[in-house]
């Protein structure tokens, strides 16, 4: 078991080594240039990483253990139905955090796949697109936002308890409810975060 305890003269150490810094660059790129620049949660920033690194090295070894790429796909499909279990029995995440956590579960998965047969550059072409995905996506929302306040919109944020009202067809109804809990003349609201456990959430009404 020991006799090749220092022996790394292995391809596939070194193939998953290659792959690892890879993932590592994009999961840089995503977390730290995309996800908290527009979130500034620095406190998710260490959860984001710690999953991305675990996940590709779990995506890595176990074809090696199983002898079968197969049981990547297993794990990638397992990981996903683990965090949906998880999810409900920890504290709530909004909707774009848990968005961010998907995403770095699948690039990890996909980055940890030994590809054969398949173009490099194809792999680093589907890690770009998700990651300029979630740029434009984070960009868009930033100027919605901008465009609200240049607008002469003064804007506080709130929380509200009535979840039933949040949803996309309560819109104008919601709006009136919170004009009449605050007596503001309220022009728009953005749904900040969401606690389903305390049934409680914070949004940011325009004023």
């Amino acid at each position: 078991m020991f006799k090749d305890f220092f022996n790394l003269n292995n391809p596939d150490f070194w193939a998953i080594i290659e792959r690892f810094i890879i993932n590592l660059v994009f999961l840089f790129l995503l977390i730290r240039v995309v996800y908290y620049r527009y979130s500034k949660k620095a406190r998710y920033v260490f959860s984001f990483f710690l999953m991305g690194i675990v996940i590709f090295i779990l995506g890595s070894m176990l074809p090696i253990v199983f002898n079968s790429a197969m049981a990547q796909l297993g794990m990638a499909i397992g990981l996903f139905a683990i965090f949906t279990i998880i999810r409900f029995r920890t504290r709530n995440l909004n909707i774009k955090d848990m968005a961010y956590t998907f995403t770095v579960i699948a690039i990890s998965a996909v980055n940890s796949f030994k590809w054969v047969g398949f173009p490099i550059l194809g792999i680093f072409l589907f890690n770009i697109i998700i990651i300029l995905s979630a740029f434009i996506l984070e960009l868009l929302l930033a100027r919605k936002t901008r465009k609200a306040r240049k607008d002469n919109y003064s804007t506080h944020p709130i929380i509200y308890d009535n979840l039933e009202m949040l949803k996309p067809q309560n819109k104008e109804e919601l709006i009136k409810n919170v004009a009449e809990i605050t007596g503001l003349d309220v022009k728009k609201i953005v749904i900040k975060e969401v606690n389903y456990k305390s049934k409680v959430a914070t949004l940011d009404i325009f004023y």
